[in-house]
């Protein structure tokens, strides 16, 4: 797996989730959302699983933590639920199927999941593989050093440790019934300030 072999989606719904994610995340949490399709692709790759809709992946990808932005922030609705949501509004506009576009919202739910099967979700489980990764950093050995390195060069992790904990830790406070309370609870702020890949920056 080389980093220059992985080039995003070019269609209207993968731009489209690109432009609403720059316009509403910080900068630390664009990179996280980027970095997570990436390890994505990494653990798909290393895993040999070629079936999967990439587009389908990258939009949800895109707009998995789009719910914990302040003008998508839902007073009931988890925010994964709310992100989901979101991503069925935009690929409507990109035309995707009534089918393709619950799959997106699916896919970006499930990322929250403790697990998900491969053999019922692939998208969901190489999301939640992802995202678990770029947060707890839940199997921080398996990929390829070299290509590890590669992309936290390029997409920095800047201050996420804190923005994510502040945002998922506010999340759980106002909506304690959600998965943010669960994540919260599992001891998420001391699993980012001691990310393997917070500390590879201090080295």
């Amino acid at each position: 797996m080389q980093l220059r072999d992985l080039k995003a989606p070019d269609s209207r719904a993968s731009i489209a989730a690109y432009e609403l994610a720059a316009d509403y995340h910080s900068p630390a949490l664009l990179n996280h959302v980027l970095r997570s399709w990436h390890w994505a692709r990494g653990f798909a790759a290393m895993e040999s699983r070629s079936t999967f809709d990439d587009e389908l992946l990258y939009v949800a990808a895109l707009l998995h933590d789009i719910g914990i932005a302040e003008p998508f922030d839902n007073h009931t609705l988890s925010y994964e639920e709310a992100g989901g949501h979101i991503a069925v509004a935009l690929t409507t506009g990109a035309g995707w199927p009534r089918d393709r576009r619950v799959r997106a919202k699916d896919v970006i739910v499930r990322h929250n999941w403790a697990a998900v099967d491969p053999s019922t979700d692939l998208e969901g489980y190489l999301l939640e593989a992802g995202t678990a990764l770029d947060i707890t950093g839940a199997r921080s050995g398996d990929l390829p050093s070299s290509f590890v390195g590669k992309v936290l060069k390029k997409y920095p992790r800047l201050t996420v440790a804190h923005e994510f904990t502040a945002c998922v830790s506010a999340q759980a406070e106002r909506k304690p019934s959600t998965a943010a309370q669960r994540i919260v609870d599992s001891g998420l702020e001391q699993k980012m300030l001691k990310h393997p890949f917070e500390a590879a920056r201090s080295e």
